[in-house]
Formats: C-alpha cells, sequence, structure tokens
C-alpha cells in the first residue's frame, strides 16, 4: 500500500481544522525550519522546567507534606518508570504524527503544575500527580528529538540536537534563576511551610503560555517527506520527488525489529548511566547543598544557575563546533574524560572534614557540566544518525527505545540510590529544626558533648539543686569543711566543750580528744572557738550537707566547672528540649554517615562516565574531520545523480 501524503499546512482550512492537521508537504524554507526548530525547543525547555520545579523547593515538599527521603526517592523512581511506557507509546508518532503530542503535552502538564499540584496536601495526591507530568515528559521526551531530526539534516544535527539538549538543561536553569530570585533567604520548613506551592504556579503559567504558542504555530513534516534520510540542505529536491511515491506502510514493517541492535541498545544505556551525576544533581542538588554543605535553599538554588548555564553552553557550543568539523566521537571522549577528571576533584574537595567555599563548589560543578554537555550533544546527534542507518523511517521508534532505556534506568538507579544513601531522612525532616535550636540555644550543642556532666547532674539534682539554693549555707560548710570534719568525728566530746565558756577550762582528757579528732591540729580547734555560732548555724542543714559530701568530688567538680552551661540548659523551653532528645541523636548520627553514602553514590555516577566511554565506538559516524567530509562529497554525488534520474524519468512521463 502507498501511503497518500497529507494536505499541505497552507492550503485554506477552517482555524479548528488548522489546530489539528499540521503536517507540512514541502519541505519549508530556512526561516519557517528554523520557526518549528524554536517552538520545539521551547516547549522542551518548558515541559522540564515543569517536571524539575519541585526541585528547587524539594526540602519543604518533604517537611509540608510529609514525605521521608525514601519516599521521596521511590516516587521519582517509578515516575520515572511511567515515563519510559510514555516513551513506548511516542514511538507511534512515525505513524501518526509528532506535534499533537507536543501540543497535548504543554496543556495537561501547564494544568497539573498551576492549579492541581499546588493544591495537594498529602504526600500520595501529590505523587500521584506528579506521575502524570511524568508520564507527559516522558511522551514529549520522544516526540520533540523526533521534530528536530526531521526539521535538521545531518550536517547540522549536532547544532540543532544541541538546542534540544538545552531543553533539560535550560528547564533545570530556570528552576535555579526563579528559585534564587523569588525564595528568599528565610524559607525554611519552619518559616513558611507552604512556600513551595510559589513555585508551582509560576512554572505552571509559563507552561500555558507556550501552550498557546506551539497550539496556534507548531507544525511537522508529512510522513513521506520525515520518512527519508536527509545529509544536507540539498537533498531537499530528491526528498520532495522520493515521497511522491514512498511507500510508508512498508517503510516502517518490522521496524522495532530493525533497531533492537546491540549499537542502538548499547548506546542507548551507556548514555543512560553517564547521565546518572545529572539525574542526581537535577533531583537532589538542594538536599546534597542544604544537609551536606550546610547551604540555605536559597545558595542551594545559585549552585544550580551556575551547573545549568555552563551546561547549556557547552551543548550549543559543541554541537555547532561538532558540525564545523563534521565528526561526533572526538568531543564524546574529550567531554567523557573532562566530566570524569571533574568529578574526582569534586569528590575530593567534599570529603569529610573539609569546608569547601560556595565559589570552589560552583566552578567544579560547573566545569563538570560543560564537559558533560561536550559529551552529550555530539552522541544525541550520532544516535539519531545510527537510527537511520538501519531505517530513516523508524526514528521516533529509536528515540522511543532511547527514552524507554533512560527512564528504566533512572528508575532503577534511584532504587539503588535508596540503598546507598539511607541517611537523608533525618537531616531532610528535622535537621533543620535540629540547627535552629542549637543555634539559638548553644547549652544544647555543648549538652551533646558533655553527657557525663549532665548524667552526673541529673543523678544529684537534690544535692546540686539545693546547693544552688543555698550558696551561703554551702559557703560557709566549705569554709569550714575541716572543722566540721573533726566535730563529726566525735561530736559528743564537742557538745561538752561547747558547755565551757572559757575554753582554759576544758579538761585535759576532753581536750586530748578533741585534738585527736582534729587530726592534732590545734589551729582546727582555734578556728571552732572563733566561730561557735556561724558553725553551729549548719545544725539544722546537717543532712542536706551530708547528702552533698557523699557525692564523689569528681562529680562535683564537674558540675561546678560547668555551671554556667548548665543554668543555661535549664532555661532551654521543655518543648525544645524533648524535640532535641527525640531527633538529635538521630541527625547528629545521618550528619555523621551521609557524606560518605553520597561520596559512594558518586563513584557509581564515576563508573558510568567509564562505561559511556567504551561504548563510543558502537554508533555512526567517522573520528576524522577528513573522512567525513570525503564521506558528505561522495553523499552529495549520488544526490545529483539520482535526482536527475528521477527528474529524466519525471519529464519522460
Amino acid at each position: 500500500m502507498t501511503a497518500t501524503t497529507a494536505e499541505p499546512a497552507s492550503r485554506q482550512r477552517g482555524v479548528l481544522s488548522s489546530l489539528i492537521h499540521r503536517q507540512l508537504d514541502g519541505y519549508p524554507n530556512t526561516g519557517p525550519r528554523v520557526m518549528y526548530l524554536a517552538i520545539t525547543v521551547l516547549a522542551t525547555i518548558t515541559l522540564y522546567y515543569e517536571l524539575y520545579v519541585g526541585g528547587s523547593v524539594s526540602t519543604l515538599i518533604l517537611s509540608n507534606l510529609h514525605m521521608s527521603f525514601t519516599f521521596y526517592v521511590a516516587t521519582v523512581a517509578f515516575g520515572n518508570l511511567i515515563g519510559a511506557f510514555g516513551s513506548l507509546f511516542a514511538g507511534l508518532t512515525d505513524r501518526y504524527g509528532r506535534s499533537n503530542l507536543v501540543v497535548f503535552g504543554l496543556l495537561f502538564a501547564g494544568i497539573f503544575v498551576t492549579f492541581l499540584l499546588p493544591a495537594c496536601t498529602n504526600r500520595w495526591e501529590y505523587t500521584v500527580e506528579a506521575w502524570v507530568v511524568g508520564a507527559v515528559e516522558g511522551i514529549c521526551l520522544v516526540a520533540t528529538p523526533a521534530l528536530i531530526r526531521d526539521f535538521s539534516p545531518q550536517v547540522g544535527r549536532a547544532t540543532a540536537m544541541g538546542f534540544w539538549t538545552t531543553g533539560p538543561v535550560i528547564g533545570s536553569l530556570i528552576v535555579a534563576i526563579v528559585g534564587s530570585i523569588t525564595i528568599p533567604a528565610s524559607a525554611s520548613p519552619t518559616h513558611d511551610p507552604r512556600f513551595w506551592t510559589h513555585e508551582f504556579y509560576i512554572g505552571g503559567t509559563v507552561g500555558l503560555v507556550v501552550w498557546v504558542i506551539a497550539l496556534l504555530f507548531l507544525r511537522e513534516l508529512s510522513p513521506g517527506l520525515r520518512d527519508q534520510l536527509m545529509v544536507t540542505m540539498r537533498d531537499r529536491a530528491l526528498i520532495e520527488l522520493r515521497a511522491k511515491g514512498l511507500d510508508v506502510e512498508a517503510a516502517l514493517r518490522h521496524h522495532w525489529r530493525q533497531l533492537l541492535k546491540a549499537d542502538i541498545v548499547v548506546s542507548a544505556f551507556a548514555v543512560s548511566i553517564m547521565l546518572l551525576i545529572y539525574y542526581a544533581l537535577v533531583g537532589f542538588l538542594v538536599i546534597y547543598a542544604t544537609t551536606i554543605l550546610g547551604f540555605s535553599i536559597k545558595t542551594s538554588n545559585n549552585l544550580g544557575y551556575y551547573c545549568w548555564a555552563f551546561n547549556a553552553g557547552a551543548v550549543i557550543l559543541i554541537g555547532m563546533t561538532s558540525d564545523r568539523f563534521r565528526v561526533r566521537k572526538p568531543f564524546m571522549v574529550i567531554g567523557g574524560v573532562g566530566a570524569a577528571v571533574m568529578l574526582v576533584i569534586f569528590l575530593l574537595q567534599s570529603k569529610v572534614g573539609a569546608h569547601p567555599s560556595f565559589g570552589s563548589i560552583a566552578a567544579i560543578l560547573a566545569i563538570m557540566l560543560f564537559f558533560l554537555g561536550v559529551a552529550y550533544t555530539p552522541w544525541m546527534a550520532s544516535f539519531t544518525e545510527t537510527v537511520e542507518h538501519h531505517n530513516p523511517a523508524a526514528t521516533a521508534t529509536g528515540l522511543a527505545i532511547w527514552g524507554w532505556i533512560i527512564r528504566v534506568v533512572v528508575f532503577g538507579s534511584s532504587l539503588l540510590l535508596l540503598l546507598v544513601i539511607n541517611s537523608v531522612t533525618p537531616l531532610v525532616n528535622y535537621g533543620g529544626n535540629v540547627a535552629a535550636y542549637a543555634a539559638k540555644y548553644p547549652s544544647l550543642v555543648w549538652a551533646g558533648t558533655h553527657g557525663s556532666v549532665i548524667a552526673d547532674y541529673q543523678k544529684y539534682a537534690t544535692e546540686f539543686n539545693w546547693a544552688a539554693a543555698n550558696p551561703t549555707v554551702v559557703a560557709t560548710a566549705t569554709k569550714f569543711a575541716p572543722e566540721l570534719a573533726a566535730i563529726a568525728k566525735n561530736p559528743t566530746a564537742f557538745a561538752q566543750a561547747a558547755a565551757y565558756t572559757n575554753p582554759a577550762k576544758i579538761p585535759a582528757s576532753l581536750l586530748a580528744e578533741l585534738l585527736a579528732a582534729a587530726g592534732g591540729n590545734a589551729s582546727i580547734l582555734t578556728t571552732i572557738s572563733a566561730n561557735e555560732a556561724a558553725i553551729a548555724g549548719l545544725q539544722p542543714y546537717s543532712s542536706q550537707l551530708a547528702a552533698l559530701a557523699a557525692v564523689p568530688a569528681s562529680a562535683t567538680a564537674a558540675v561546678t566547672a560547668n555551671s554556667a552551661e548548665l543554668t543555661a540548659l535549664g532555661k532551654v523551653p521543655a518543648s525544645v528540649t524533648a524535640y532535641m532528645t527525640a531527633h538529635g541523636s538521630s541527625v547528629a548520627s545521618a550528619a555523621a554517615k551521609s557524606p560518605g553514602q553520597w561520596r559512594t553514590w558518586y563513584w557509581i555516577c564515576f563508573g558510568g562516565l567509564i562505561f559511556f566511554l567504551l561504548s563510543i565506538p558502537l554508533l555512526r559516524g567517522r573520528w576524522s574531520p577528513r573522512a567525513a567530509k570525503r564521506d558528505e562529497e561522495e553523499h552529495e554525488a549520488m544526490v545529483q545523480a539520482e535526482l536527475a534520474k528521477l527528474q529524466g524519468a519525471g519529464a519522460a512521463s
């Protein structure tokens, strides 16, 4: 069966019809073609902005909707799994077109992000609605690069794919910029727990505006045009002639079987695990920077600003450069090696005990993301060219395989991340309050390192509290401690001696007993005689003084030396003390374990970069610019020959 082409988009149609039938029968001139590419890139940026907007306020969402970090990561994982099957669905665009899926995707995402997600009041409601947005994004992840491929010949493909690749990158950048501008420095789970909805309102509104633009102006090529291989713009006439007799159904027969090959599947898997570091930064940079580096939410979003700005610059610059030299693979190698080196430097900077500055972390991440862009844009161009080598009519199918694999990898990596990093929840849910209380009540920090002093104080609280309430009595007892000790050894003898108003008349035998009790120290007896009234005044407190004297000297010394801190600790509100008792130790334990767990994850990301480098030879494309130029010249000669043949056949008929 021979497919018929759709009516030209330029024909007279009603308004509603023109918004549904979007196919072009002729390959557009440069101006309209650039406009369609620009709208596709704008739609991609917007969809990723809406998908990533929650990352800028992730700590607020977790706290307000009572999510643990484990629950949050699990929802992200299953959201990507749902998106993976959305990507497979988008493979149908080889048969039914691309642009309407993008338009409807923008509408659905805009409605959910503007109106539904901000209205969520519990974690499950938020999760299900976020999954819908993820499914839409999974569909558009395939439809939009398919449109980019359709409107860009292979010579120039890397530049076009570079602009498309800015979708997730600039989406992340916009999240960081808007967050740094609109999120106050005081934002925290305790300051305004529902502030996170503000960021969704902004993102969703932008999405709806872009939906209107796409609805009115986005178009696509008819199947006969898009199902062919186009190397340069000079192929345009040949492609239009071929399209008149192209059997679209035959071209698409067994298209899945044609593309389930090692160069497609392994390459898609390799680039997916190369991007493990990207997924970690997109989803968890704010969480990592606030819990490990100690940055505020606002500062953490500023960190993302530098990351995504450098990455966006790289994907466009390297796309143009790759097209200029007509090769892809050397740039993939440079980018992969550079990103791996910078990741190692990042790991060295963020080791336990290190306190890197914002500037150093921002610079390292920015350079690492730049190299990641150097690797990724040429890969996208090379991958679509590899798909075209198998079957140009199955471009969306090839991109669907890639989209499915990348989503499944994100799903699996998210579950693996939960096994590697299991200490974040206390830091996210309680770390902010614990830090705030510690700053307001420094004695709580002191208490964390003086447990033995607090234990002694609590064990002998009755004695120490009585001493604190009777400082004069304690001072007097301390002053006359040797005298009181002597009296305690022979209270009967001292009672008898007290009956003598004139000490000189005390019998020698009694005096000998007194002197023995004083350990032979006559000055003690003199002090007792001179301060008889003061010492007698301690008699009512004898039991309390005895109990105080029974307290171990080490405990008394420790409590006395830390009396100011213990007094300040006693003034901390009971609710704060209870909160710190319940969560302080878990936060401290998580703070000790979490940096090492994050480092383990980043080493796994390093392994993904190495695997990517090893997979590069599988893809189509030359290593040498000279060889690539020779291929282009040979193709041009073939096109001219076939074009002349078709035009001659047409004239003869």
